[in-house]
């Protein structure tokens, strides 16, 4: 059981004044009766709840797929430019929402938020070995030197070790898949350096099991369902 402005809060509505505000106003109803207590009782899990004419449905956690685009900053917050979750739709700002695991800033595709830790840290630590696919477009042809370097596991110029990647070279040469389950710094661009290439373009298709959806534009985000969770730690081919 929590108080019924709590609940509100917690669920991304408005901050404690604003949703005690609206309560008092009359504009919130408890199981199909108005009520103007803040106090009031609420149990999240069987309690309906019309917040201005809307049914609130409780969730614990929020898990969330955004199309990055290029230039936005995988934060929760800067001064001086756009953040992932500036990105998000009003009723998936909730408190506590983060990045769980970043792009780098001119890198397109999937990018995960949520505000459950623990899923966080399943998602991006190298021991649960989620593994992450990316397409790169290349400056020039990958050599099977490299490929297998890949394959092996690299060793970066600053003497990073790394685990062994899987890579795809596409027709032409000149293009690549990659799937790491590390994420360091400017990994994949730091990787084709190791062979002399740059990475001019660079999106994130998949982690583990979970595929971008074809149908989410760039810059847009939306929930992800329980199976959708699940699929992460699945890995793909």
């Amino acid at each position: 059981m929590m108080r019924l402005d709590k609940f509100l809060v917690s669920q991304g509505i408005g901050s404690r004044s604003e949703v005690q505000r609206t309560i008092r106003s009359g504009q919130v109803l408890h199981n199909g009766t108005v009520c103007k207590k803040p106090e009031q009782k609420t149990d999240e899990l069987h309690d309906k709840i019309t917040y201005c004419g809307e049914f609130i449905e409780y969730r614990k956690f929020v898990y969330v797929m955004l199309n990055k685009p290029a230039g936005v900053l995988s934060a929760t917050e800067d001064k001086n430019a756009k953040t992932a979750v500036d990105l998000l739709p009003a009723d998936l700002q909730r408190r506590g929402v983060f990045v769980a695991g970043r792009l780098d800033k001119d890198t397109e595709g999937l990018l995960l938020l949520t505000d459950d830790g623990d899923f966080a840290h399943k998602v991006m630590s190298p021991k649960k070995g989620v593994f992450k696919k990316y397409y790169a477009k290349l400056s020039g042809s990958v050599t099977a030197e490299l490929a297998q370097n890949f394959r092996n596991g690299l060793t970066l110029a600053d003497g990073t070790q790394l685990k062994p990647a899987f890579i795809e070279v596409l027709a032409g040469d000149t293009s690549a898949i990659v799937k790491i389950c590390e994420g360091k710094f400017h990994q994949v661009k730091r990787m084709f350096e190791t062979g002399g290439l740059k990475v001019l373009y660079l999106k994130r298709l998949s982690i583990g099991g979970l595929a971008l959806d074809e149908d989410l534009p760039l810059g847009k985000a939306r929930l992800l369902s329980d199976e959708e969770c699940e699929k992460i730690f699945v890995q793909s081919a």
